[in-house]
């Protein structure tokens, strides 16, 4: 299974694809896609669509995963970062992708155990569990730890025999054991 994983943003939207070969976690790639700010809004929304939909054209991943958005002290912050994570959602669905979304918590719980991680342990343990070289930019990093918090979640759901738990039966929908 290769998972392309998302870290929206309005500035920068981070990617990273991790493929699961048997029990193995192997690095395909990882990168982010830059929006001039000189730009109106919807054509940085456009940047970040035909950028993804130009990374799933090229690694043809089998289902996406992407952060949730967090709680923000400024509303049009969380605004823009809403509508980025639109695009990209579009984005999967369009080329056809089965998207999951789950929460920094989540992401850090699977990644390094804790969910109150800080960014630097979540970075180190990527470069540990898919032998990255270094520390891959900040956005990339968070998305490939997405992908491998949805790896390790299907994993758990498909081991365990029975559909998801209900909170989480919505990014689920079409969960087949």
């Amino acid at each position: 299974m290769k998972v392309l994983g998302i870290d929206p943003g309005s500035r920068i939207t981070g990617y990273g694809i991790v493929e699961l070969v048997g029990s193995r976690l192997v690095h395909v790639d990882n990168g982010a896609i830059f929006t001039d700010n000189a730009q109106s809004f919807p054509l940085r929304l456009k940047t970040i669509f035909d950028g993804l939909i130009t990374v799933i054209h090229e690694y043809k991943p089998n289902e996406v995963a992407i952060e949730n958005v967090f709680l923000s002290n400024n509303a049009q912050s969380a605004l823009k970062l809403g509508q980025a994570r639109g695009a990209a959602i579009v984005a999967a669905v369009h080329a056809g992708l089965f998207v999951c979304e789950y929460s920094a918590l989540q992401v850090k719980q699977a990644v390094v155990g804790r969910g109150k991680a800080e960014k630097g342990q979540v970075q180190k343990m990527l470069t540990t569990l898919l032998g990255l070289p270094e520390i891959a930019q900040a956005d990339a990093s968070d998305a490939l730890a997405v992908a491998i918090c949805h790896i390790h979640s299907r994993s758990l759901v498909q081991a365990s025999g029975r559909p998801p738990s209900r909170q989480r039966a919505t990014s689920w929908r079409n969960f087949k054991p």
